[in-house]
């Protein structure tokens, strides 16, 4: 048996991969915080910085299988640090930003800088430093972290936010990114690949994915992740603070020191994050012992329904919280099982790459989720509608994983 087959599951590129995805995240889920403050210091209509949001996150798409190339030719540390810069300049840039045009440019900046630090780059350098048989597992542990900075990262900017304006929190985020690099030395790994892996060219096996209908498929499903990830990211903290019936102040709510609707939002986001910890490990465990494909079409039927029940329902603290944890256990399961099933159909050597392009679609769906959110609130005083199109598109991605063929049958055609 192969020397790596007996790799165990948590070693120091695991920890320091999940350091920096937790930072990274902890950031990104932030930003939803910052669409009010934001919009009452300038009287900008909400779809303003909701643009922003959305060209950060279409530009994080773009740059995910940029980062990923580029690590795989000139190496994974080069590609994380040039993220880490990417991002604090873009955060420190938005601090002085004062019209909705530069907010909107610098976006494209922060949304490279999520690319270099995020799940593209580290999830493959995870999935090349662990063993096959703890490889589900060790991407589902690795994608729990950036949830865990999800926990963090919302309640720790309100508490920011009463302190300091939005400006200097911004500043501070671009140290906390820049400290994450401290745990650079440690991220490297060997190409765990074949010898006939490590013989093709990035362009013939990026073009073998391209022409297997399987690779597409899982590229349409992936859209509504991000649809409804990036909306409720960006959106739900001012769809709790609007819309959500009021807070019984000797109710269970209160008790646990939530007096806001704005505390509550910020909750939510936290309580998303807390509960996905469980669900991607969990993700990371079944996907090692079930077929994939029927995993993630089980994820988006949950999303689906969980989605549909919530905005059927009167929006209450209780109903909130409830919502919050239930499409927290399903909000980033997805990435271990999709992650891991394109190392399984097109091997290690270029996964970074070619996750990395399959995250667009997933970045598309996210862009179009947070400018939607903006637009349909500015022309319709609500959200509405764009919850709705997240039910419709989360099914159909339930749907088109099911024709997915979880095979190899690229890997054994001769070169």
């Amino acid at each position: 048996m192969p020397t790596a087959d007996k790799t165990p599951l948590v070693t120091p590129i695991l920890i320091a991969g999940c350091v920096v995805l937790m930072l990274s995240f902890a950031i990104r889920a932030s930003f939803g915080m910052f669409q009010i403050p934001i919009a009452t210091e300038f009287g900008w209509p909400r779809a303003e910085f909701s643009l922003a949001i959305a060209i950060q996150n279409l530009a994080w798409g773009i740059g995910q299988p940029l980062f990923g190339a580029f690590a795989e030719r000139m190496g994974d540390r080069r590609a994380i640090l040039l993220g880490a810069v990417f991002y604090a300049v873009g955060l420190i840039g938005s601090s002085f930003a004062v019209t909705p045009g530069a907010h909107q440019l610098l976006a494209v900046i922060v949304g490279f800088g999520i690319a270099g630090t995020g799940f593209g780059v580290i999830l493959a350098i995870v999935g090349r430093a662990t063993s096959a048989e703890n490889r589900s597992m060790a991407l589902g542990i690795a994608t729990a972290a950036g949830s865990a900075g999800q926990v963090i990262g919302a309640p720790f900017a309100e508490v920011l936010l009463q302190s300091y304006p939005w400006q200097t929190v911004f500043v501070i985020f671009a140290v906390i990114i820049l400290l994450a690099m401290l745990a650079l030395p440690f991220l490297t790994s060997p190409p765990a690949a074949t010898k006939k892996e490590l013989q093709e060219s990035l362009g013939t096996v990026f073009l073998r994915a391209l022409k297997d209908p399987s690779y597409t498929m899982i590229f349409l499903g992936f859209f509504s992740c991000g649809y409804q990830l990036a909306f409720i990211t960006a959106h739900f903290p001012a769809f709790v603070t609007e819309l959500c019936g009021p807070i019984d102040p000797s109710g269970m709510i209160a008790g646990m020191g939530i007096t806001t609707t704005s505390g509550l939002g910020a909750l939510s986001i936290s309580l998303i994050g807390l509960f996905n910890i469980v669900g991607t490990i969990t993700a990371g465990w079944l996907g090692k012992r079930y077929t994939k494909k029927y995993l993630l079409a089980a994820v988006y039927t949950g999303r689906t329904i969980a989605a549909a029940v919530f905005i059927l329902m009167p929006i209450t603290p209780e109903s909130v919280l409830i919502f919050s944890a239930v499409m927290g256990a399903l909000w980033l399961a997805t990435v271990p099982l999709t992650s891991g099933l394109i190392a399984h159909l097109y091997g290690l050597r270029y996964m970074g790459t070619l996750y990395g392009f399959v995250f667009l679609s997933h970045q598309i769906g996210g862009f179009l989720g947070v400018w939607l959110g903006g637009k349909m609130y500015d022309l319709t005083g609500g959200y509405t509608m764009v919850w709705w199109i997240g039910v419709g598109v989360g099914a159909f991605s339930a749907l088109v994983h099911l024709p997915v063929r979880e095979n190899r049958p690229t890997l054994t055609a001769a070169a």
